[in-house]
Protein backbone atom coordinates (compact mmCIF):
# COMPACT_ATOMS: atom_id res chain seq x y z
CA UNK A 1 0.00 0.00 0.00
CA UNK A 2 2.95 2.35 1.12
CA UNK A 3 4.35 1.28 -2.71
CA UNK A 4 0.92 2.52 -4.17
CA UNK A 5 1.01 5.54 -2.43
CA UNK A 6 4.51 6.43 -2.91
CA UNK A 7 4.13 6.15 -6.66
CA UNK A 8 0.74 7.70 -6.96
CA UNK A 9 2.29 11.00 -5.27
CA UNK A 10 5.30 10.63 -7.42
CA UNK A 11 2.51 10.67 -10.76
CA UNK A 12 1.17 13.72 -9.39
CA UNK A 13 4.17 15.89 -9.00
CA UNK A 14 5.45 14.73 -12.42
CA UNK A 15 1.65 15.64 -14.04
CA UNK A 16 1.33 18.88 -11.91
CA UNK A 17 5.31 19.76 -12.96
CA UNK A 18 4.49 19.10 -16.86
CA UNK A 19 1.00 19.81 -17.54
CA UNK A 20 -2.20 18.08 -18.74
CA UNK A 21 -0.82 17.28 -22.26
CA UNK A 22 1.44 14.06 -22.62
CA UNK A 23 2.37 11.52 -24.82
CA UNK A 24 4.31 8.38 -23.35
CA UNK A 25 5.94 6.31 -26.11
CA UNK A 26 8.03 2.67 -25.56
CA UNK A 27 10.56 1.61 -28.23
CA UNK A 28 13.90 -0.34 -27.45
CA UNK A 29 17.34 0.97 -27.68
CA UNK A 30 20.15 -0.64 -29.29
CA UNK A 31 20.76 -3.42 -26.42
CA UNK A 32 16.56 -4.46 -27.00
CA UNK A 33 16.14 -2.74 -23.96
CA UNK A 34 12.54 -1.19 -23.20
CA UNK A 35 12.88 2.77 -23.07
CA UNK A 36 9.83 4.68 -22.34
CA UNK A 37 8.96 8.36 -23.30
CA UNK A 38 7.09 11.21 -23.34
CA UNK A 39 6.22 14.50 -25.04
CA UNK A 40 4.34 17.51 -23.78
CA UNK A 41 3.92 20.42 -25.81
CA UNK A 42 4.86 23.86 -24.77
CA UNK A 43 2.17 26.25 -23.71
CA UNK A 44 4.03 29.36 -24.17
CA UNK A 45 6.53 28.64 -27.03
CA UNK A 46 5.55 28.46 -30.10
CA UNK A 47 9.08 26.56 -31.35
CA UNK A 48 11.82 25.30 -29.53
CA UNK A 49 14.68 27.58 -28.40
CA UNK A 50 18.58 26.85 -28.95
CA UNK A 51 19.96 24.15 -26.54
CA UNK A 52 21.47 26.18 -24.06
CA UNK A 53 17.88 27.74 -23.65
CA UNK A 54 16.74 23.86 -23.63
CA UNK A 55 19.52 23.10 -20.42
CA UNK A 56 18.01 25.61 -18.83
CA UNK A 57 14.63 24.93 -19.42
CA UNK A 58 15.79 21.47 -17.74
CA UNK A 59 17.62 22.66 -15.37
CA UNK A 60 14.46 24.83 -13.87
CA UNK A 61 12.35 22.02 -13.97
CA UNK A 62 14.76 20.33 -12.05
CA UNK A 63 14.89 22.73 -9.28
CA UNK A 64 10.93 22.11 -9.15
CA UNK A 65 11.16 19.11 -8.93
CA UNK A 66 13.83 19.03 -6.07
CA UNK A 67 10.86 21.09 -4.44
CA UNK A 68 8.00 18.77 -4.69
CA UNK A 69 10.15 15.90 -3.69
CA UNK A 70 11.28 17.71 -0.16
CA UNK A 71 7.71 18.35 0.02
CA UNK A 72 6.85 15.23 -0.83
CA UNK A 73 9.16 13.68 1.70
CA UNK A 74 7.49 15.92 4.82
CA UNK A 75 4.44 15.09 3.73
CA UNK A 76 5.56 10.92 3.95
CA UNK A 77 6.88 12.02 7.63
CA UNK A 78 3.99 13.24 8.91
CA UNK A 79 1.69 10.24 7.21
CA UNK A 80 4.49 8.58 9.55
CA UNK A 81 3.38 10.85 12.59
CA UNK A 82 0.02 10.19 11.93
CA UNK A 83 0.45 6.15 11.64
CA UNK A 84 1.89 5.78 14.85
CA UNK A 85 -0.16 8.53 16.54
CA UNK A 86 -3.06 6.29 15.37
CA UNK A 87 -1.43 2.85 16.40
CA UNK A 88 -1.24 4.33 19.97
CA UNK A 89 -4.48 5.41 20.35
CA UNK A 90 -6.08 2.16 19.14
CA UNK A 91 -3.20 -0.31 20.20
CA UNK A 92 -3.06 -1.62 23.61
CA UNK A 93 -5.83 -0.68 26.74
CA UNK A 94 -3.03 0.70 28.68
CA UNK A 95 -2.06 2.77 25.90
CA UNK A 96 -5.46 3.94 25.74
CA UNK A 97 -5.26 4.98 29.23
CA UNK A 98 -2.39 6.49 28.85
CA UNK A 99 -3.56 8.86 25.87
CA UNK A 100 -6.54 9.51 27.95
CA UNK A 101 -4.02 10.38 30.80
CA UNK A 102 -2.69 12.66 28.61
CA UNK A 103 -5.99 14.13 27.63
CA UNK A 104 -6.97 14.66 31.15
CA UNK A 105 -3.71 16.50 31.60
CA UNK A 106 -4.54 18.66 28.99
CA UNK A 107 -7.32 19.53 30.25
CA UNK A 108 -6.26 20.27 33.62
CA UNK A 109 -3.85 22.76 32.43
CA UNK A 110 -6.56 24.39 30.15
CA UNK A 111 -8.05 25.29 33.19
CA UNK A 112 -5.56 26.16 35.16
CA UNK A 113 -4.53 29.01 32.58
CA UNK A 114 -8.41 29.82 32.55
CA UNK A 115 -8.48 30.01 36.21
CA UNK A 116 -4.95 32.47 36.15
CA UNK A 117 -6.46 34.47 33.08
CA UNK A 118 -9.57 35.06 35.44
CA UNK A 119 -7.18 35.92 38.27
CA UNK A 120 -5.48 38.51 36.58
CA UNK A 121 -8.76 39.82 35.24
CA UNK A 122 -9.58 40.49 38.72
CA UNK A 123 -6.60 41.51 39.91
CA UNK A 124 -6.90 44.23 36.57
CA UNK A 125 -10.49 44.96 37.99
CA UNK A 126 -9.28 45.93 41.04
CA UNK A 127 -6.63 48.03 40.05
CA UNK A 128 -8.99 49.79 37.61
CA UNK A 129 -11.99 50.09 40.74
CA UNK A 130 -8.62 51.35 43.18
CA UNK A 131 -7.58 53.74 40.41
CA UNK A 132 -11.02 54.99 39.91
CA UNK A 133 -11.28 55.17 43.53
CA UNK A 134 -8.35 57.25 44.31
CA UNK A 135 -9.28 59.90 40.98
CA UNK A 136 -12.63 60.30 43.14
CA UNK A 137 -10.72 61.31 45.96
CA UNK A 138 -8.73 63.15 44.59
CA UNK A 139 -11.19 65.53 43.15
CA UNK A 140 -12.75 65.96 46.58
CA UNK A 141 -9.79 67.04 47.72
CA UNK A 142 -9.81 69.46 45.16
CA UNK A 143 -13.35 70.89 46.43
CA UNK A 144 -11.89 70.86 49.73
CA UNK A 145 -9.07 72.86 48.41
CA UNK A 146 -11.74 75.47 46.90
CA UNK A 147 -13.99 75.51 49.78
CA UNK A 148 -10.45 76.27 52.03
CA UNK A 149 -9.72 79.01 49.45
CA UNK A 150 -13.77 80.36 49.66
CA UNK A 151 -12.74 80.22 53.43
CA UNK A 152 -9.53 81.96 53.44
CA UNK A 153 -11.00 84.67 50.88
CA UNK A 154 -13.94 85.39 53.10
CA UNK A 155 -12.32 85.31 56.21
CA UNK A 156 -9.62 87.94 54.90
CA UNK A 157 -13.08 90.03 54.03
CA UNK A 158 -14.53 90.23 57.56
CA UNK A 159 -11.13 90.44 58.99
CA UNK A 160 -10.91 93.80 57.01
CA UNK A 161 -14.87 94.57 58.36
CA UNK A 162 -13.68 93.57 61.59
CA UNK A 163 -10.36 95.76 62.00
CA UNK A 164 -12.52 98.90 60.78
CA UNK A 165 -15.44 98.27 63.21
CA UNK A 166 -12.55 98.48 65.70
CA UNK A 167 -11.31 101.86 64.65
CA UNK A 168 -15.01 103.42 64.32
CA UNK A 169 -15.71 101.98 68.19
CA UNK A 170 -12.63 103.54 68.63
CA UNK A 171 -13.38 106.51 67.15
CA UNK A 172 -16.63 107.22 68.85
CA UNK A 173 -15.05 106.51 72.33
CA UNK A 174 -17.03 103.98 73.41
CA UNK A 175 -16.83 103.30 77.76
CA UNK A 176 -15.42 99.94 76.80
CA UNK A 177 -13.01 100.38 74.42
CA UNK A 178 -9.37 101.32 75.89
CA UNK A 179 -5.88 101.00 75.37
CA UNK A 180 -6.06 97.24 76.43
CA UNK A 181 -8.14 96.67 73.26
CA UNK A 182 -6.51 98.42 71.00
CA UNK A 183 -3.11 96.52 71.82
CA UNK A 184 -5.21 93.18 71.35
CA UNK A 185 -6.28 94.84 67.74
CA UNK A 186 -2.71 95.68 66.96
CA UNK A 187 -1.28 92.24 68.42
CA UNK A 188 -4.08 90.51 66.42
CA UNK A 189 -3.11 92.44 63.38
CA UNK A 190 0.72 91.51 63.48
CA UNK A 191 -0.38 87.82 64.07
CA UNK A 192 -2.67 87.82 60.96
CA UNK A 193 -0.12 89.47 58.31
CA UNK A 194 2.11 86.47 59.95
CA UNK A 195 -0.80 83.16 59.32
CA UNK A 196 -0.32 80.91 57.37
CA UNK A 197 -3.18 80.80 54.84
CA UNK A 198 -3.11 78.15 53.16
CA UNK A 199 -3.61 75.63 56.32
CA UNK A 200 -7.46 74.84 57.55
CA UNK A 201 -6.59 76.80 60.73
CA UNK A 202 -6.77 80.04 59.15
CA UNK A 203 -10.30 80.37 60.20
CA UNK A 204 -9.45 80.10 63.85
CA UNK A 205 -8.23 84.10 63.65
CA UNK A 206 -7.97 85.78 66.77
CA UNK A 207 -11.30 86.77 69.05
CA UNK A 208 -9.75 90.11 69.45
CA UNK A 209 -9.92 90.72 65.73
CA UNK A 210 -12.92 88.29 64.55
CA UNK A 211 -15.09 88.23 68.10
CA UNK A 212 -15.35 92.24 68.68
CA UNK A 213 -17.61 92.03 71.90
CA UNK A 214 -21.05 92.47 71.66
CA UNK A 215 -21.19 94.50 74.72
CA UNK A 216 -19.70 97.05 72.44
CA UNK A 217 -21.87 97.39 70.05
CA UNK A 218 -25.28 96.99 71.42
CA UNK A 219 -26.55 99.15 74.62
CA UNK A 220 -28.69 97.34 76.20
CA UNK A 221 -30.72 97.54 79.14
CA UNK A 222 -28.40 97.10 82.54
CA UNK A 223 -28.86 93.48 83.92
CA UNK A 224 -31.84 92.82 86.58
CA UNK A 225 -31.03 91.11 89.79
CA UNK A 226 -30.80 87.26 88.84
CA UNK A 227 -32.80 84.86 90.61
CA UNK A 228 -30.13 82.32 93.01
CA UNK A 229 -28.77 79.89 91.14
CA UNK A 230 -30.64 77.69 94.11
CA UNK A 231 -33.82 78.72 92.66
CA UNK A 232 -36.00 75.86 92.48
CA UNK A 233 -36.46 74.44 88.79
CA UNK A 234 -39.95 74.51 87.41
CA UNK A 235 -40.82 74.64 84.02
CA UNK A 236 -40.00 77.09 81.48
CA UNK A 237 -37.47 79.91 83.40
CA UNK A 238 -34.27 81.55 82.52
CA UNK A 239 -30.72 80.24 82.42
CA UNK A 240 -28.79 81.35 85.44
CA UNK A 241 -26.02 78.27 85.40
CA UNK A 242 -23.96 76.43 82.94
CA UNK A 243 -21.87 73.83 84.35
CA UNK A 244 -18.76 72.08 83.52
CA UNK A 245 -18.52 70.73 79.82
CA UNK A 246 -18.68 66.62 80.29
CA UNK A 247 -16.49 65.16 76.96
CA UNK A 248 -18.41 62.25 75.33
CA UNK A 249 -15.81 61.49 72.58
CA UNK A 250 -13.56 62.94 70.00
CA UNK A 251 -13.89 63.07 66.36
CA UNK A 252 -11.12 60.89 64.64
CA UNK A 253 -10.63 62.56 61.42
CA UNK A 254 -9.93 66.16 60.13
CA UNK A 255 -13.48 66.06 58.84
CA UNK A 256 -14.41 66.41 62.43
CA UNK A 257 -12.72 69.88 63.51
CA UNK A 258 -16.67 71.45 63.18
CA UNK A 259 -19.60 69.26 63.80
CA UNK A 260 -23.21 68.74 65.19
CA UNK A 261 -24.01 65.98 67.46
CA UNK A 262 -27.81 66.04 68.37
CA UNK A 263 -30.46 63.79 70.17
CA UNK A 264 -34.19 64.15 69.05
CA UNK A 265 -36.11 65.96 72.32
CA UNK A 266 -39.45 64.02 71.57
CA UNK A 267 -38.27 60.92 69.88
CA UNK A 268 -40.82 58.80 67.25
CA UNK A 269 -40.62 54.94 67.19
CA UNK A 270 -38.32 53.26 66.57
CA UNK A 271 -35.92 56.14 68.22
CA UNK A 272 -35.43 56.88 71.62
CA UNK A 273 -34.15 59.53 74.17
CA UNK A 274 -30.99 57.96 73.91
CA UNK A 275 -30.64 57.35 70.13
CA UNK A 276 -27.70 59.64 69.09
CA UNK A 277 -26.70 61.26 65.53
CA UNK A 278 -23.66 63.14 65.05
CA UNK A 279 -22.56 64.27 61.59
CA UNK A 280 -18.54 65.83 60.81
CA UNK A 281 -18.95 69.09 58.60
CA UNK A 282 -15.39 69.67 57.10
CA UNK A 283 -15.89 69.48 53.21
CA UNK A 284 -17.71 70.90 50.51
CA UNK A 285 -20.16 67.64 50.35
CA UNK A 286 -21.50 66.49 53.69
CA UNK A 287 -23.58 64.13 53.65
CA UNK A 288 -23.32 61.35 56.09
CA UNK A 289 -25.52 61.19 59.05
CA UNK A 290 -24.21 58.57 61.83
CA UNK A 291 -27.03 57.20 63.82
CA UNK A 292 -26.22 55.32 67.45
CA UNK A 293 -28.97 53.27 69.03
CA UNK A 294 -27.85 54.56 72.44
CA UNK A 295 -24.76 56.64 74.35
CA UNK A 296 -22.61 53.85 75.16
CA UNK A 297 -22.36 52.98 71.26
CA UNK A 298 -22.11 56.47 70.88
CA UNK A 299 -18.74 56.94 73.18
CA UNK A 300 -17.54 53.73 71.23
CA UNK A 301 -18.07 55.11 68.03
CA UNK A 302 -20.32 52.01 67.01
CA UNK A 303 -22.93 53.58 64.54
CA UNK A 304 -26.05 51.60 63.78
CA UNK A 305 -26.60 52.92 60.30
CA UNK A 306 -25.19 55.63 58.34
CA UNK A 307 -27.54 57.57 56.23
CA UNK A 308 -26.52 59.70 53.30
CA UNK A 309 -28.42 63.08 52.81
CA UNK A 310 -29.81 63.15 49.07
CA UNK A 311 -28.59 66.74 49.39
CA UNK A 312 -25.53 67.91 50.87
CA UNK A 313 -25.32 69.93 54.56
CA UNK A 314 -24.41 73.89 55.26
CA UNK A 315 -22.49 74.28 58.51
CA UNK A 316 -23.47 73.12 62.13
CA UNK A 317 -26.97 74.67 62.34
CA UNK A 318 -28.82 71.33 62.02
CA UNK A 319 -31.31 69.56 64.34
CA UNK A 320 -33.11 66.26 65.44
CA UNK A 321 -36.82 66.98 66.22
CA UNK A 322 -40.13 64.49 66.25
CA UNK A 323 -38.22 61.87 63.93
CA UNK A 324 -37.02 64.24 61.68
CA UNK A 325 -33.61 65.64 60.95
CA UNK A 326 -34.00 69.71 59.55
CA UNK A 327 -30.65 71.15 58.29
CA UNK A 328 -29.89 74.15 55.57
CA UNK A 329 -28.83 72.97 52.37
CA UNK A 330 -25.63 73.65 50.52
CA UNK A 331 -24.90 76.80 49.57
CA UNK A 332 -28.45 77.93 49.74
CA UNK A 333 -31.44 79.45 52.19
CA UNK A 334 -33.04 76.40 51.11
CA UNK A 335 -34.15 74.67 54.58
CA UNK A 336 -35.03 70.82 54.43
CA UNK A 337 -37.22 67.95 57.04
CA UNK A 338 -35.38 64.18 56.10
CA UNK A 339 -37.61 61.90 57.81
CA UNK A 340 -34.60 59.63 59.34
CA UNK A 341 -37.18 56.48 59.54
CA UNK A 342 -37.84 56.82 55.72
CA UNK A 343 -34.85 58.14 54.60
CA UNK A 344 -36.22 60.76 52.41
CA UNK A 345 -36.55 64.52 51.97
CA UNK A 346 -40.12 64.98 52.34
CA UNK A 347 -40.03 69.24 53.26
CA UNK A 348 -37.80 71.87 51.46
CA UNK A 349 -38.74 75.20 51.97
CA UNK A 350 -36.68 78.31 50.95
CA UNK A 351 -36.17 80.83 54.06
CA UNK A 352 -37.17 84.40 52.41
CA UNK A 353 -34.45 87.15 52.52
CA UNK A 354 -31.71 84.94 54.41
CA UNK A 355 -28.40 85.30 54.40
CA UNK A 356 -26.65 82.28 53.37
CA UNK A 357 -22.69 80.83 52.62
CA UNK A 358 -20.67 83.49 54.17
CA UNK A 359 -23.06 86.51 54.43
CA UNK A 360 -23.45 86.84 58.01
CA UNK A 361 -22.00 83.64 60.01
CA UNK A 362 -21.30 83.74 63.78
CA UNK A 363 -17.77 84.93 64.97
CA UNK A 364 -15.93 81.77 64.57
CA UNK A 365 -17.16 81.43 60.40
CA UNK A 366 -17.91 77.97 59.07
CA UNK A 367 -20.64 79.36 56.77
CA UNK A 368 -23.16 79.83 60.23
CA UNK A 369 -25.38 81.83 58.34
CA UNK A 370 -28.66 79.99 59.21
CA UNK A 371 -29.31 77.81 62.98
CA UNK A 372 -31.80 75.93 63.23
CA UNK A 373 -32.26 75.19 67.28
CA UNK A 374 -35.24 73.65 69.48
CA UNK A 375 -37.03 74.34 72.63
CA UNK A 376 -39.39 73.84 75.14
CA UNK A 377 -41.77 75.85 72.13
CA UNK A 378 -40.48 73.55 69.02
CA UNK A 379 -38.37 74.76 65.95
CA UNK A 380 -36.66 77.99 65.62
CA UNK A 381 -34.10 79.60 62.82
CA UNK A 382 -31.66 81.98 63.86
CA UNK A 383 -30.47 83.64 60.95
CA UNK A 384 -30.07 87.37 59.45
CA UNK A 385 -30.87 89.67 56.16
CA UNK A 386 -29.48 92.23 54.14
CA UNK A 387 -33.00 94.40 55.65
CA UNK A 388 -31.32 94.35 59.06
CA UNK A 389 -27.98 94.68 58.52
CA UNK A 390 -26.56 92.08 60.32
CA UNK A 391 -28.84 92.08 63.06
CA UNK A 392 -29.98 88.46 64.53
CA UNK A 393 -33.47 87.27 62.82
CA UNK A 394 -35.74 85.14 65.03
CA UNK A 395 -38.42 82.71 63.32
CA UNK A 396 -40.68 80.12 64.47
CA UNK A 397 -41.17 77.36 62.29
CA UNK A 398 -44.29 75.17 61.58
CA UNK A 399 -42.59 71.46 61.78
CA UNK A 400 -44.65 69.96 58.96
CA UNK A 401 -44.21 72.76 56.79
CA UNK A 402 -41.41 74.68 57.38
CA UNK A 403 -43.30 78.02 57.25
CA UNK A 404 -42.65 80.92 59.15
CA UNK A 405 -45.05 81.25 62.31
CA UNK A 406 -43.61 84.46 63.83
CA UNK A 407 -40.42 86.39 63.21
CA UNK A 408 -38.76 89.07 65.87
CA UNK A 409 -35.27 91.17 64.50
CA UNK A 410 -33.18 92.09 67.19
CA UNK A 411 -30.90 94.28 67.47
CA UNK A 412 -27.99 92.10 68.66
CA UNK A 413 -25.14 92.21 65.81
CA UNK A 414 -24.96 88.03 64.73
CA UNK A 415 -21.09 88.56 64.05
CA UNK A 416 -20.60 89.97 67.44
CA UNK A 417 -21.57 86.56 68.80
CA UNK A 418 -19.76 83.33 68.81
CA UNK A 419 -22.87 80.74 68.97
CA UNK A 420 -26.41 80.85 69.95
CA UNK A 421 -29.69 78.54 71.69
CA UNK A 422 -33.02 78.85 72.50
CA UNK A 423 -34.51 78.13 75.87
CA UNK A 424 -38.21 78.51 76.72
CA UNK A 425 -39.11 80.91 73.40
CA UNK A 426 -35.85 83.25 74.79
CA UNK A 427 -32.61 83.53 72.51
CA UNK A 428 -29.46 83.30 74.31
CA UNK A 429 -25.92 84.13 72.67
CA UNK A 430 -22.20 83.40 73.87
CA UNK A 431 -19.36 85.98 74.02
CA UNK A 432 -16.55 83.76 72.58
CA UNK A 433 -15.76 80.37 70.66
CA UNK A 434 -12.39 79.97 71.71
CA UNK A 435 -12.11 81.91 74.79
CA UNK A 436 -11.72 79.38 77.91
CA UNK A 437 -13.67 82.46 80.07
CA UNK A 438 -16.71 82.70 77.69
CA UNK A 439 -19.57 83.82 79.14
CA UNK A 440 -23.36 83.72 77.97
CA UNK A 441 -23.78 87.35 77.31
CA UNK A 442 -27.04 88.31 75.92
CA UNK A 443 -31.08 86.58 76.26
CA UNK A 444 -33.41 87.95 73.84
CA UNK A 445 -36.87 87.47 74.83
CA UNK A 446 -39.61 86.35 71.94
CA UNK A 447 -42.62 87.26 74.52
CA UNK A 448 -41.17 91.11 75.44
CA UNK A 449 -38.88 91.65 72.24
CA UNK A 450 -36.29 92.93 74.50
CA UNK A 451 -32.99 92.56 74.92
CA UNK A 452 -31.17 92.32 78.49
CA UNK A 453 -27.09 91.76 79.05
CA UNK A 454 -26.04 88.47 80.77
CA UNK A 455 -22.74 87.20 82.18
CA UNK A 456 -23.08 83.45 82.92
CA UNK A 457 -19.45 81.80 82.71
CA UNK A 458 -19.44 79.24 79.55
CA UNK A 459 -16.10 77.56 79.32
CA UNK A 460 -14.96 76.60 75.61
CA UNK A 461 -12.32 74.01 77.30
CA UNK A 462 -10.94 72.73 73.77
CA UNK A 463 -10.52 76.52 72.51
CA UNK A 464 -13.15 76.16 69.65
CA UNK A 465 -16.72 75.53 69.67
CA UNK A 466 -18.28 75.73 66.40
CA UNK A 467 -21.81 74.37 67.54
CA UNK A 468 -24.13 75.03 70.44
CA UNK A 469 -27.50 73.80 71.57
CA UNK A 470 -30.06 73.15 74.19
CA UNK A 471 -31.94 69.69 74.47
CA UNK A 472 -35.58 70.71 76.38
CA UNK A 473 -36.36 67.04 77.34
CA UNK A 474 -32.13 66.98 78.99
CA UNK A 475 -32.15 70.28 79.93
CA UNK A 476 -28.28 70.29 78.39
CA UNK A 477 -26.70 72.30 76.18
CA UNK A 478 -24.92 69.64 73.72
CA UNK A 479 -21.61 71.25 72.01
CA UNK A 480 -18.75 70.33 69.62
CA UNK A 481 -15.72 72.11 70.26
CA UNK A 482 -12.60 71.49 68.51
CA UNK A 483 -13.19 67.66 67.38
CA UNK A 484 -14.92 67.08 71.10
CA UNK A 485 -18.14 65.93 71.53
CA UNK A 486 -19.29 67.70 75.14
CA UNK A 487 -22.42 68.56 77.14
CA UNK A 488 -23.20 70.85 79.75
CA UNK A 489 -25.61 70.48 82.91
CA UNK A 490 -27.56 73.66 83.44
CA UNK A 491 -29.96 75.66 85.90
CA UNK A 492 -33.25 77.69 85.17
CA UNK A 493 -34.80 79.61 86.87
CA UNK A 494 -38.66 80.99 87.54
CA UNK A 495 -39.12 84.02 85.01
CA UNK A 496 -39.81 86.32 87.73
CA UNK A 497 -40.01 89.46 85.42
CA UNK A 498 -41.15 89.82 81.72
Amino acid sequence: MKVLVTWLLSAWVVWGALGNIVHLHKTNDQDGRCIYSFTVPSANEASCANPGEGMAAVHDLRQESNSQRLELESVRARLGLLENLVKHLHGSQGAKSSSLSVVGLLQREVESLKREQDQRDTQVSRLESTIGKLLQDKSRLEEDKKWLEEEKNELGRRLKISIQEMARLKASQCPQTGEASSRDSLQGTLEVSKWETDSLDYQELKSELVEVPASRLFQGSPSPSLPSAEAEESGCGMLVWVGEPVTFRRAETIAGKYGVWMRDPEPISPYSRETTWRVDTVGTDVRQVFEYDDADQFMKGYPSKVHVLPRSMESTGAVVYRGSLYFQMHKSRILAKYDLKAEAITVQKELPNAGYHGQFPYSWGGYTDIDLAVDEMGLWAIYSTEKVKGAIVLSKLDTETLEIEQTWETNIYKQSVANSFMICGSLYTISSYSSPEATVNFIYRTSTGTSTLLNIPFENRYRYSSMVDYNPTERKLLAWDNFNMVAYDIKLSKMLFA
